[in-house]
C-alpha cells in the first residue's frame, strides 16, 4: 500500500470542541417557549393584553426553581449581578456596612457592594477555591454585616464550618451560586445552607438565558425586600400572595425579569440535572485516569457526590512547571481555560482606583496611601500563591467519552514528558 493511501485511510481525530454548558443546548425547547411568549404578545411579566390572562412564564420559572432547590422562595431578575444587589438590599447592607467577600471571585461580588453603599472586605481563598472559613473570624469587625460565599466553578465551598462561624460572628451568609446552580452540598442544593443565594443565567454560565439571574432564600422577610428592592420599591399581588407585606415601602431598584428571557431561562432549568449529570460521567472518566498521578494536587471538593465536574483543577509544585504543563495542553489541542470569568479583586482597575461612580461614593480613603492594607496583592499570599498555579481542564457538553480518553491521555502524557515526579 503507497503512502498516500496509508495516510488517507488513517481517520483524523476529531478536534474537541470548545467547551460550553448550556448555550450548547439551545434548541426546540427554548424556542417553543419563546415563541409562545410572542404569540401572546404578554413580554412583561405582570400584566399583558389579557386581563383574565396573566403572563405566568417567569411565575413558573419561579416556581420551577423553588422545587428544584428546595427554598420556599425564589425570585427572577434580569442578572446574576442585580441578584446579588436585591439580596444585599434584602440584607440591609448600606453605608457603614461591611461585606467578607473572597479575593479570588467575579467582578460583580466586589462592585455590588458599592452599588449598595458597602465595604467589601478581602478574603484568602483556600485549595477548594472558595473562602477560607477561617477568614470570617480575622475579618470581621462590629461594622460587619455579612459574609458573601462564592461556590466557585461547580464546587460548593465548606459550608459546615462557615455556617458556623458566620453564626458565632453574628452576620449573615449571602452564597452566589452563579457558577454552581444545581450543586449539592452534603444534601442539600447550596443557595438554601445559608440565609440567602443568587444564581446567575449569563451566557457562559451553566445554564443560561443571555442574561438574567435567580434569588432563593427561605426566609420571608428577606424574600419580601428582595421583591422590593428589584421593582422600584413595590409589593405586587402576585408577591403579596407568597408573602403578606409587613416591611415599608423604600426606594429600590428596577431588575424585574421579562418573560422572553424567563422563557428561555425555564427551558435551561429544566436541563440542569442533565448537565450535571453529563459532566459528572465525564469527570470521573478522566480523574480516574489521572487522579493518583504523582507531583500533582487536585482541588479539595467538600463534596464529592454533589459537585457539578465541569471544570477539573489541578497544581504542578511550581508556576513553571504550570505554565510548562498548559502550553503543552494547547500545543495538543486540549481545552485548558476557565468557562468563567474569575479574578484577583486587588488585581482589578476598580480596585486599584478605589473608586465608585462618584467621589463621595466609594467606600474608600481613596487619596496618597490607597490602595491600603488588605486590598494590596502582597495581603493575599495563600491566594497569589493558588490562583496562579493552576491547570484547568474544562469539560463541555459536547464533549464525548472519546474527548475524555484523550485530555486524559494527553494529560498523563505530559506528566511524563515533564518529568514531573
Amino acid at each position: 500500500m503507497s503512502s498516500k493511501k496509508k495516510s488517507s485511510s488513517k481517520k483524523a481525530l476529531r478536534p474537541i470542541p470548545a467547551p460550553s454548558l448550556g448555550a450548547a443546548l439551545i434548541g426546540k425547547e427554548e424556542e417553543k417557549l419563546a415563541l409562545q411568549v410572542l404569540r401572546s404578545r404578554a413580554l412583561f411579566r405582570y400584566y399583558g393584553p389579557d386581563p383574565k390572562r396573566p403572563p405566568m412564564m417567569v411565575a413558573t420559572l419561579e416556581k420551577e426553581f423553588r422545587k428544584l432547590s428546595g427554598a420556599k422562595y425564589a425570585l427572577a431578575v434580569t442578572s446574576g449581578t442585580a441578584a446579588l444587589e436585591a439580596a444585599l438590599g434584602a440584607l440591609g447592607v448600606g453605608p457603614g456596612d461591611e461585606v467578607i467577600v473572597p479575593a479570588w471571585s467575579w467582578i460583580s461580588c466586589f462592585t455590588a457592594i458599592v452599588r449598595v453603599g458597602g465595604k467589601p472586605v478581602l478574603a484568602e481563598i483556600n485549595d477548594t477555591l472558595s473562602l477560607d472559613p477561617k477568614e470570617i473570624a480575622r475579618l470581621t469587625t462590629p461594622r460587619t454585616k455579612a459574609v458573601l460565599v462564592v461556590h466557585f466553578q461547580g464546587v460548593a465551598a465548606d459550608m459546615d464550618p462557615i455556617i458556623a462561624e458566620a453564626k458565632k460572628a453574628g452576620i449573615a451568609v449571602l452564597e452566589d451560586c452563579a457558577q454552581s446552580p444545581g450543586v449539592i452540598y452534603k444534601g442539600k442544593r447550596i443557595g438554601t445552607i445559608g440565609d440567602i443565594g443568587i444564581y446567575s443565567f449569563q451566557h457562559n454560565k451553566t445554564i443560561t438565558s443571555g442574561e438574567g439571574g435567580m434569588l432563593v432564600t427561605n426566609n420571608p422577610r428577606l424574600y419580601e425586600r428582595a421583591v422590593r428592592m428589584s421593582d422600584l420599591g413595590q409589593m405586587r399581588p402576585y408577591h403579596a400572595q407568597q408573602v403578606p407585606p409587613s416591611e415599608p415601602g423604600f426606594a429600590g431598584s428596577q431588575f424585574r425579569m421579562p418573560e422572553i428571557i424567563g422563557a428561555l431561562a425555564l427551558a435551561q432549568v429544566r436541563k440542569l440535572d442533565k448537565i450535571r449529570k453529563h459532566c459528572r460521567k465525564l469527570n470521573a472518566r478522566i480523574m480516574k485516569k489521572i487522579g493518583k498521578l504523582p507531583g500533582i494536587k487536585f482541588r479539595t471538593i467538600p463534596d464529592p457526590k454533589g459537585d457539578s465536574g465541569f471544570e477539573i483543577y489541578f497544581w504542578p509544585a511550581t508556576k513553571e512547571l504550570r505554565d510548562a504543563f498548559r502550553n503543552k495542553l494547547i500545543e495538543a489541542k486540549i481545552p485548558c481555560t476557565q468557562m468563567t470569568g474569575t479574578y484577583a479583586q486587588y488585581r482589578r482597575e476598580y480596585v486599584v482606583t478605589g473608586l465608585a461612580h462618584a467621589p463621595s461614593a466609594t467606600p474608600f480613603p481613596v487619596g496618597p496611601g490607597w490602595p491600603a492594607k488588605g486590598y494590596r496583592q502582597e495581603d493575599f499570599p495563600v491566594t497569589e500563591d493558588l490562583a496562579p498555579r493552576f491547570v484547568v481542564l474544562p469539560i463541555g457538553m459536547n464533549f464525548t467519552e472519546a474527548d475524555a480518553d484523550r485530555i486524559a491521555a494527553a494529560v498523563v502524557q505530559i506528566h511524563r514528558e515533564l518529568g514531573i515526579s
